[in-house]
């Protein structure tokens, strides 16, 4: 079984897409379940047609997860990304060069809001790799400077998403069509045992709801095609310091946390991956911004919680 991938900065925070709304499932779905990425994943798929035992398709899941322990995991400390974070000179494999261009892209049509290469603002400000807390000036000052040169890459706001996508893809060359992928993130397709589209619970984003699925604001019903559902939000991760609140949310562009009234946001996309680099872009950019970025791309829909209350885009 692969180690954990990491306790990314939004892994407990952003799981509000995990209830699964459903009977129980009948005999031609199996359901694969185990331990990666700092916590546990669930493999739902239709067997029907499908020439693969659930043993062989188990192992290829168990093979992809692990692949991308030592490639992409900060916390694996031999890991490809580990090893190039330290300045090691390593070959870095497809699978790193994919992520690190997908990555590069959602870098670019976000202004910077998103980048891998703001690990050393997570680290000073403890929510990353290392424990710290209220840097003084200087230190963000050379966190940024750290990242502008791209000396640490962290894919913890990427990684879980593409995860999905790739296991996804995986059912998929093996005659899957019905599946519903859960890796802290989700990828759903086709049809649940009740023959319906599948249903996604969005947790109810306030300080103390911990347990995923306990207290939901809604439910996002899928249509029976493809779809990366993924929610980010500040509520389970941040910490108070003289009566302020610091969230997890670092705006890379000013090297501090955000501060705005946006708890969360769910966005749909066709894959996995965007959606989770999307959900993260939303939360530094903040409500307004979103919410017209999502308005003026089209196949984007999302649920942005604010503390007013929540928005949905017409197709949510």
């Amino acid at each position: 079984m692969c180690k954990y991938f990491a306790v990314k900065t939004k892994v407990f925070i952003l799981f509000a897409a995990g209830l699964l709304i459903c009977s129980a499932c009948s005999p031609r779905y199996e359901i694969i379940q185990g331990y990666a990425q700092g916590g546990t994943y669930s493999v739902k798929y239709n067997a029907r047609g499908v020439k693969a035992s659930r043993a062989e398709i188990a192992q290829g899941i168990d093979d992809i997860l692990t692949a991308i322990d030592t490639t992409l995991s900060g916390y694996n400390r031999k890991s490809l990304l580990s090893r190039r974070n330290a300045g090691e000179d390593v070959e870095l494999n497809d699978m790193f060069r994919e992520l690190e261009a997908i990555s590069e892209h959602y870098r670019e049509i976000s202004g910077g809001a998103f980048d891998v290469a703001a690990g050393p603002l997570f680290d000073v400000w403890g929510f990353g790799f290392t424990s710290d807390s209220l840097p003084s000036d200087s230190a963000i000052a050379g966190a940024m400077e750290r990242c502008r040169k791209r000396e640490v890459l962290n894919f913890n706001a990427i990684a879980q998403g593409y995860s999905c996508d790739k296991v996804a893809l995986y059912l998929r060359d093996k005659g899957v069509r019905d599946m519903l992928v859960d890796i802290g993130e989700i990828y759903c397709d086709g049809l649940n045992p009740d023959g319906h589209g599948w249903s996604i619970g969005i947790d109810t984003p306030e300080d103390g709801n911990d347990t995923p699925g306990a207290k939901l604001s809604g439910i996002w019903h899928s249509d029976g095609k493809g779809h990366g559902v993924v929610t980010s939000g500040n509520y389970r991760k941040f910490y108070v310091r003289d009566g302020r609140k610091y969230a997890h949310t670092i705006d890379p562009r000013t090297g501090r946390p955000v501060e705005h009234n946006l708890l969360s946001a769910t966005v749909i996309a066709p894959t996995a991956t965007e959606a989770d680099a999307l959900a993260t872009f939303f939360m530094v950019i903040g409500f307004g911004q979103a919410r017209e970025w999502v308005e003026s791309h089209e196949g984007i829909e999302a649920c942005l919680i604010t503390s007013d209350g929540p928005w949905k885009s017409k197709g949510f």
